[in-house]
């Protein structure tokens, strides 16, 4: 991909059971605003059946996604209440940016020295998880991939980390994923955007930051890692297991585990 950030295909992973993850089947993107034609053309010959959008409206405006020929379209907005911009004062955004034009990662160093940024970034992951109505969303997005019974599904939120790690993490664990294969996927996207989260936070800590205001920008510019695994430990404490969670909240019967396991998982070796 040429104009298409933190892409990558989920196959090939092991599950517990011995079996793996088909490639071309399953595929995590950001958005698909800026893919090139060649981008396009090489995911509809993947064929990629169904693109699901995880964005809001507001994340839509100027970065609509650019259509994949053959694919059907599939917005299911959730909302993490992780707009951090929406946090900064006129004053605050001037200090860090100036008059030119709108940089959502200057927003971002400033917003590490907010309270209501820091809580976001602390609950963001468990508002994915516990929140019902992210639940409910989730569960729509099981819905639409277990209606897709050809072709590839390609899923994204804005930049394909931390709405499109959570539903990574569900479909691995749906398939038989253990905890270390589901948190070194997530952990992934870090080697996508390790040079931005370096970046800003030495900004941060050039204007006093300390581990606290630092947080903030791995929470909102990478993937924050140990905040995952601390809600996938909240999972296990609140239901018991991963498949638990899958069946209460996100609504999988046993039947719907078995529909994606005999789709996506190739068949054990002799």
């Amino acid at each position: 991909m040429k104009g298409i950030k933190s892409v990558r295909d989920l196959g090939g992973y092991k599950m517990q059971d011995g079996r793996f993850l088909r490639t071309g089947m399953l595929i995590r993107t950001a958005h698909l605003a800026d893919a090139t034609d060649a981008d396009l053309e090489y995911l509809s010959s993947v064929p990629v059946a169904k693109v699901i959008d995880f964005r809001k409206e507001e994340e839509l405006q100027g970065k609509a996604d650019r259509p994949v020929p053959g694919a059907e379209f599939v917005r299911i907005p959730v909302d993490a209440s992780g707009n951090v911009a929406a946090q900064a004062s006129e004053e605050e955004r001037k200090k860090f940016t100036g008059r030119k034009k709108f940089d959502v990662k200057k927003i971002i160093v400033m917003a590490a020295f907010n309270d209501k940024a820091k809580k976001v970034a602390r609950e963001m992951y468990p508002t994915l998880i516990f929140n019902p109505e992210c639940q409910q969303q989730f569960a729509r997005f099981f819905r639409e991939v277990l209606a897709t019974e050809k072709g590839a599904v390609l899923y994204h939120c804005t930049q394909g980390k931390d709405r499109t790690g959570i539903a990574s993490a569900l479909l691995l664990a749906a398939l038989g994923a253990d905890r270390e294969t589901i948190v070194a996927d997530f952990d992934a996207t870090n080697l996508i955007y390790q040079a931005d989260v370096r970046k800003y936070s030495r900004r941060v800590r050039f204007w006093g930051g300390k581990d606290e205001e630092v947080e903030v920008v791995k929470a909102f510019l990478g993937a924050n890692t140990g905040n995952f695994v601390k809600t996938l430990d909240e999972i296990d404490r609140c239901y018991g297991s991963m498949e638990a969670y899958l069946k209460g909240p996100i609504g999988l019967t046993d039947a719907d585990i078995r529909t994606l396991r005999e789709r996506y998982l190739l068949p054990e070796l002799p």
